[in-house]
């Protein structure tokens, strides 16, 4: 069997309106001393952005659309970025690229010899039983923490769980820097996908919390578990540092396979993604935010619809 919920989760988008214009780029910027990309830049919010390719050489033009017109681009700062890409897992067919296929682990029981990860948009609705993967940049060296709770059709949620770090995960090392991918579940991890498993016919969706602090969170330690928190402590970290989030989103990106750098990328720190990488499908900013804040985003992945739960007499 994959990983489940709740146990293991996969990081979700919020399900909000998409609105018919967007930013156009033609690359992510990159750090003159390090070489790797920056993945906030001003040309992200300009309406034609100047070409940053060598004469000769053509990028293919990107445009984000946005999801959040009503906050700002303006005062955003690399602390306060984080770009998210959820991949579906599809069987392997002969055209997919063998350097990128995900070979079948010992505790995955179907009849799958391999499995291609394919991007998708935060609107698309998956099923119980549905394999996907996560791939976590940020703008900043930091922390990564993972907290979830199980959204339910009347409007309830279930108690927060930290899900990440685990030891079961990457073993447990939560580390961000610029310009590394994280993946959800590592390539190395048995399983390295989670699947969908609603506890109750009537859960819609997984609300997780994904933060980024530049210093460890106090009292967060790793185990190969889910550790329950408080309620409260979540609601405060919320209002701190998740509140006026907005989102940008990859046209064209949907359906998309992995690619060879981004793998590498995901493996080891000592590989970086360039500037004319593939972008991640979203970016997450808060603008105002101050260098040494943690920055959240609440994320959510839709089961479509789900059934009510029944009503005691």
């Amino acid at each position: 069997m994959g990983r489940k919920m709740i146990s293991s989760h996969v990081i979700q988008y919020l399900l909000i309106p998409v609105f018919a214009f967007g930013f156009q780029y033609t690359g992510l910027a990159q750090d003159p001393e390090t070489g790797t990309r920056r993945i906030w830049d001003t040309e992200l919010v300009k309406a034609k952005a100047a070409s940053n390719t060598s004469p000769g050489k053509t990028t293919p033009r990107r445009r984000y659309r946005v999801v959040t017109p009503r906050i700002n681009t303006e005062g955003v700062s690399d602390n306060a970025v984080l770009g998210v890409t959820i991949w579906r897992l599809r069987p392997s067919t002969q055209t997919d690229d063998n350097s990128v296929r995900i070979l079948k682990h010992k505790s995955d029981n179907s009849n799958i010899a391999s499995w291609t990860p394919e991007r998708i948009s935060a609107e698309t609705p998956l099923s119980p039983g549905q394999r996907v993967r996560l791939s976590i940049e940020a703008a900043r060296t930091g922390y990564l923490y993972v907290v979830d709770r199980e959204l339910f059709a009347d409007g309830t949620m279930s108690d927060p769980w930290l899900i990440f770090p685990s030891t079961s995960i990457g073993g447990g090392e939560n580390q961000v820097t610029v310009g590394r991918l994280v993946d959800l579940p590592g390539l190395n991890d048995d399983p390295n996908y989670f699947t969908l498993d609603p506890s109750r016919p009537d859960q819609i969706g997984e609300l997780l919390s994904v933060i980024i602090s530049p210093e460890p969170l106090p009292g967060l330690k790793a185990g190969a578990e889910p550790i329950k928190l408080p309620s409260d402590q979540v609601t405060q970290w919320e209002k701190q540092w998740g509140t006026n989030v907005g989102q940008l989103d990859l046209e064209g990106g949907a359906g998309t396979t992995w690619t060879k750098e981004e793998k590498e990328a995901g493996q080891t720190d000592a590989r970086k993604l360039t500037g004319n990488a593939p972008s991640p499908q979203t970016l997450f900013y808060r603008p105002g935010t101050k260098p040494d804040a943690p920055l959240l985003i609440n994320l959510r992945l839709s089961y479509g619809k789900a059934k009510p739960a029944a009503r005691k007499k």
